[in-house]
C-alpha cells in the first residue's frame, strides 16, 4: 500500500470514526432519556435512538466522510437502509445475547454491540453505499 492509498483510505476512517462518535453520543444520550427520564422500555428506546442516530450519520456521511452528494440521495439512501436496517437487527441480537444470555450489563452490551457494528458499517458503507 503507498502513502495516496493510505491516505485515501485514512481520512474517511477517521471522519467516519467522528460521525461514529456523534452517533453514539445521540445513540445513548437518548436511550438514556427515554429509559430513564421518560421510563419507556429499553428495547423499544434503544430501537428509537438507534434509528436517530443513524439517519444523522447518513447525512453526515453523505456530505462529509465520504462527499458522496452527487450520487442519486434515493438509491444511495436505499443502500444506507438496507445496511443499516441488517445492523439493526445485528445490534439488537448482540444487546440479547450479552444482555440475557451472558448476563453483561444492558449498557455495556450496547457499547460491544456499537464496537462490532461500527466494523460492519464502515466496511459496507466504503464498499457499497457511497462509492460513486
Amino acid at each position: 500500500m503507498n502513502v495516496e492509498d493510505f491516505e485515501i483510505f485514512v481520512k474517511p476512517l477517521w471522519r467516519f470514526i467522528l460521525v461514529g462518535l456523534v452517533g453514539v453520543g445521540i445513540n445513548f444520550g437518548l436511550t438514556f432519556i427515554q429509559k430513564e427520564v421518560l421510563k419507556w422500555n429499553k428495547y423499544i428506546a434503544n430501537t428509537n435512538a438507534y434509528i436517530i442516530a443513524i439517519l444523522v450519520n447518513f447525512m453526515l456521511n453523505r456530505f462529509w466522510t465520504f462527499t458522496a452528494q452527487n450520487q442519486d440521495i434515493q438509491g444511495q439512501f436505499f443502500r444506507f437502509i438496507l445496511i443499516a436496517g441488517i445492523a439493526t437487527i445485528m445490534n439488537h441480537f448482540i444487546v440479547y445475547l450479552a444482555h440475557h444470555k451472558l448476563k453483561v450489563k444492558f449498557y455495556w452490551s450496547k457499547a460491544i454491540a456499537v464496537c462490532v457494528i461500527f466494523v460492519w458499517n464502515f466496511m459496507l458503507h466504503s464498499l457499497y453505499t457511497y462509492v460513486e
